[in-house]
C-alpha cells in the first residue's frame, strides 16, 4: 500500500495498528528495497496534464464543428477516416477527464457539448442529418443563395453552411453515403457547386434545377 502512495496514516488507519508500527515496517522494507521510496514518491505526483498540440487543437475546432452542424459526436463507426480520428481524440480527452488530466484548455472547450464525456452515437444523428436537409431545402426554397460557413449574415446561414460545407468534404473526399448522396442530389440539385461566382451574397438565387 505505501508503494502505491498511501501514507503511512492511512495503512494504520487501514490495518487497525499504530502509525509507528507502518513506519517501522516502511523502514525495514526500505532498507532491503530502496525503490519503495521513490515508487511511493511517484505514486503520489499528480500525473501530467494533457499536452496541448496544434494538431489537438484542430480536432478540438472541427469536433465543435461536427456538433454545431449535426448536433452530434464524430462516431467511431463512420465510413470518413477524418471523423472516425476524431472519435478517437475525443475518446481519449474523455479517458483524460476520468483519469483528471484534461488541460483547461480542451475541457473548456469541449463544454459546448454538454455531456461531451458521457455521450455515445445513437439513432438521433440521421434524424438530425434529415432535419438540416428538410431546413437547408426549405432555406433554399424562398430563394436564398447557397448558405457560407464563415462570416454569415444570420446564425441560421452559419449552422447551415457549415452542415453543407461537411457533406462536400465528404462528397470530395468519398466518403458520403449513398443514399444521403442521392437525397441531396433530388432535393438540392448544384449543392456540390455552391454560390454561382460572381453572384454578390445577398442577391436572388437563380439556380436552375
Amino acid at each position: 500500500m505505501y508503494r502505491q502512495g498511501l501514507t503511512t496514516t492511512r495503512i494504520a488507519a487501514a490495518a487497525g495498528v499504530g502509525q509507528n508500527t507502518v513506519r517501522y515496517h516502511v523502514a525495514i522494507a526500505a532498507a532491503t528495497e530502496p525503490s519503495i521510496r521513490d515508487d511511493h514518491r511517484n505514486a503520489t505526483r499528480p500525473p501530467p496534464v494533457t499536452r496541448i498540440t496544434a494538431e489537438g487543437l484542430r480536432n478540438l475546432d472541427d469536433t465543435l464543428a461536427l456538433y454545431k452542424a449535426e448536433d452530434r459526436l464524430p462516431s467511431s463507426s463512420s465510413s470518413a477516416a477524418r471523423e472516425r480520428a476524431l472519435a478517437t481524440w475525443l475518446l481519449r480527452r474523455r479517458q483524460d477527464h476520468d483519469r483528471g488530466t484534461l488541460s483547461p484548455t480542451y475541457s473548456d472547450g469541449l463544454q459546448e457539448i454538454p455531456g461531451w464525456e458521457l455521450r455515445t452515437r445513437t439513432s438521433k444523428d440521421e434524424s438530425r442529418w434529415n432535419q438540416r436537409l428538410q431546413e437547408l431545402t426549405a432555406y433554399m426554397a424562398v430563394g436564398n443563395d447557397w448558405p457560407r460557413h464563415k462570416k454569415t449574415d444570420t446564425e441560421e446561414e452559419r449552422l447551415l453552411g457549415m452542415w453543407l460545407h461537411i457533406q462536400r468534404m465528404k462528397y470530395r473526399r468519398s466518403e458520403l453515403d449513398q443514399d444521403k448522396e442521392t437525397q441531396l442530389n433530388t432535393l438540392l440539385p448544384g449543392w456540390r457547386n455552391g454560390r454561382t461566382r460572381g453572384r454578390p451574397p445577398g442577391s436572388p438565387n437563380l439556380r436552375r434545377g
